[in-house]
């Protein structure tokens, strides 16, 4: 718990303030362990070739490894072992190496290449390193991504119940009034393109960006609550939105950060069941306040949910970022040690990037992995037109369980409950397709082929259709209230399938844009979640509750074969795809 505490935004500021005498990591209690987080190897790689990667095809030594004296460790284990055998050779060495070597690895450092550094990097077993972690920690750093999603997540769908008010007290349509529910969701898919990649900068890291746009979004709440005018209430919806972001994209990186790729996929459903829970239980949470004190009560729910998500978070969620955390012990070691040449690989990896480079890497990666990279395309495109159905259909509940069966607000907001049901439904099968299946096909390494990630998808894109059809023609008075909700329930399973699918493949295709890629998911199932309310009501006012279900199932049967097709072609597209840019 020390450990967790320590990492904390809590325990930085902590230690900030205690000149780093509370707190202390082990090598601040003994310096001398430095020599244990250096990578003798590729430290003489580094002195042999200047990199850290294949000596190169111009080298005449390409299938030899470098070598050298011995390590810094190897050297130390060969004093020790002089003096217990009372040897009175000189040991010089063994303990100083000239200019001329690398003290790290020992390896005489090249004139031309090499460069002299002794590369920090994780120990084997190192248990700083987030993918070492045990599992009670993992668990609780996940229910911490969880909470901080659903206090997220909900901030949309808890402003529905108040609508009708806020038409009231502004004196406005049904829909300018739902534009606090796009401009919300609109605001949330706009943030994660800038902080996303933020958060993939090894100094700075995943925390700093929660915690920090997390406050800000707290105390937005006020003002939106506290809103004069119409104007007013909608900039703050969009503002605290677009603070409120980070986890909707970056959840998932934070999850890949400290999970392998065989055991990942748990999580990642987990993690989808909070993400699905905010929307549904939004309008339950918010429905009976709304009823009772008016619109302006769901935002200062909002508040106190989101509040206590941070407070939680401030004194217990550790940086995940495994890049922060190397380029922090590295700092530590080189000021403990006064040792400079000390440094990691995302400090070497830096000096080759320019403003402009981190300009591209914050501002143009997420876009250009989204629309220029064809499987993403596509996957985002029908991941957004489910989340599109999803909040256009949200928009028929008052219709059907108001207007048809007569529930009062509060009763209105239960009726969501069958949607969570379905997801908790769907776990138990997919966990144990998972462990049956899903694993054999992760190799020694931890790796498995994005495209064997897509099955659920292909099973799931079927249930968004059974959904609708069976929720549009069974919402008619002489059919029971009941039939209408177990029908919602297939939804949630198709959401489920499909979502985890998604954000199980992204990761995997690539691994190093984690934060970034899902970014871009997010940004296009927000816009398309943001566009569609807008002509939901007229639409289903129309057309009629089964036509315009009807309609939006027809849509969803269009768009079933896709994860068809990328799950047979999408690893041939990507070795065409890294020809051409090769």
């Amino acid at each position: 718990m020390i450990e967790l505490i320590r990492e904390s935004t809590f325990g930085q500021l902590v230690r900030f303030a205690s000149k780093n005498r509370i707190f202390q990591y082990p090598e601040e209690k003994n310096p001398d362990l430095w020599k244990q987080y250096v990578n003798e190897e590729l430290s003489g790689k580094l002195a042999h070739h200047g990199h850290t990667g294949p000596h190169g095809e111009d080298s005449d030594t390409e299938d030899r490894p470098a070598q050298g004296l011995g390590g810094v460790r190897t050297r130390d284990a060969q004093i020790e072992a002089e003096k217990e055998n009372s040897q009175s050779s000189d040991t010089s060495r063994t303990r100083d190496l000239d200019d001329t070597y690398n003290e790290a690895s020992g390896v005489k450092i090249d004139p031309e290449k090499g460069r002299d550094i002794h590369l920090v990097a994780w120990a084997p077993n190192d248990s700083e390193n987030p993918q070492n972690w045990s599992l009670s920690k993992k668990v609780f750093v996940t229910a911490e991504i969880c909470i901080l999603t659903f206090g997220v997540y909900i901030g949309s769908a808890i402003y529905t119940a108040g609508i009708e008010d806020v038409e009231r007290v502004f004196g406005v349509s049904q829909v300018a009034a739902t534009l606090g529910l796009t401009l919300f969701v609109a605001g949330y898919g706009v943030g994660p393109m800038l902080w996303s990649p933020m958060s993939e900068i090894p100094f700075i890291g995943r925390n700093p960006v929660y915690i920090l746009t997390l406050l800000v979004f707290v105390v937005l709440q006020v003002p939106t609550a506290l809103a004069t005018n119409f104007g007013m209430l909608l900039a703050f919806r969009f503002l605290t939105g677009f603070f409120g972001s980070p986890v909707l994209a970056t959840g998932g990186a934070t999850l890949a950060d400290i999970y392998t790729p065989k055991k990942r996929p748990y999580p990642i459903g987990i993690w989808g069941i909070s993400a699905v829970c905010g929307p549904t239980m939004g309008p339950l949470v918010g429905g009976f306040a709304a009823q009772a004190k008016g619109w302006t009560w769901t935002i200062w729910e909002l508040m106190w949910l989101s509040g206590f998500a941070l407070v939680f978070l401030f004194f217990f969620l550790p940086e995940t970022s495994s890049g922060n955390i190397l380029c922090r012990r590295t700092r530590r070691l080189r000021k403990l040690s006064g040792n400079d040449k000390l440094k990691c690989q995302p400090e070497l990896d830096a000096e080759k990037m320019t403003g402009k480079d981190i300009a591209m890497m914050c501002l143009v990666r997420p876009f250009t992995l989204n629309f220029l990279e064809p499987m993403v395309f596509l996957l985002n495109l029908y991941i957004a037109l489910v989340y599109g159905l999803l909040y256009i259909w949200f928009e028929s509940f008052p219709i059907v369980f108001t207007g048809i069966y007569h529930f009062n607000l509060g009763e209105e907001g239960l009726a969501f409950l069958g949607i969570f049901v379905g997801a908790m439904v769907v776990i138990p099968p997919y966990f144990t397709w998972l462990y049956l299946v899903q694993e054999k096909k992760v190799n020694d390494d931890g790796e498995c082929q994005p495209e064997k990630r897509l099955p659920p998808a292909c099973v799931g894109g079927f249930f968004v259709p059974i959904c609708l059809f069976w929720f549009g023609w069974s919402a008619r008075p002489d059919i029971h209230w009941i039939m209408p909700i177990v029908g919602s329930a297939w939804f949630s399973i198709a959401a489920f399938l499909l979502f985890n699918s998604v954000l199980n493949y992204l990761p995997d295709a690539y691994p190093d844009y984690a934060a970034s890629v899902l970014a871009g998911n997010d940004l296009m199932r927000s816009s398309f979640g943001a566009g569609f309310p807008l002509f939901a009501s007229a639409m289903y006012k129309n057309l009629g509750v089964g036509w315009a279900s009807s309609t939006l199932a027809f849509l969803g049967i269009a768009f079933i074969p896709i994860p068809f097709v990328l799950y047979f072609v999408s690893d041939a597209l990507r070795l065409l795809l890294v020809m051409e840019k090769g």
